[in-house]
């Protein structure tokens, strides 16, 4: 495995790391209850997902 011949510096590795940022999740709005929810998923409060009842929910 090869190994760096010299250690890096401060200011490449810290540019490097400011580059990590976290993002905050996307949500879409449910089309039945118009909740928010995130996408791709079953809506939490109705428990529809493209168009038709996916789980039964307890209210």
């Amino acid at each position: 495995m090869p190994t760096p011949k010299r250690k890096m510096g401060r200011a490449p590795t810290r540019q490097r790391a400011s580059q990590w940022k976290a993002t905050p999740p996307t949500y879409a709005e449910c089309p039945q209850c118009h909740q928010p929810k995130l996408p791709h998923r079953v809506c939490a409060n109705c428990g529809y997902y493209a168009g038709r009842q996916a789980i039964e929910v307890e209210e």
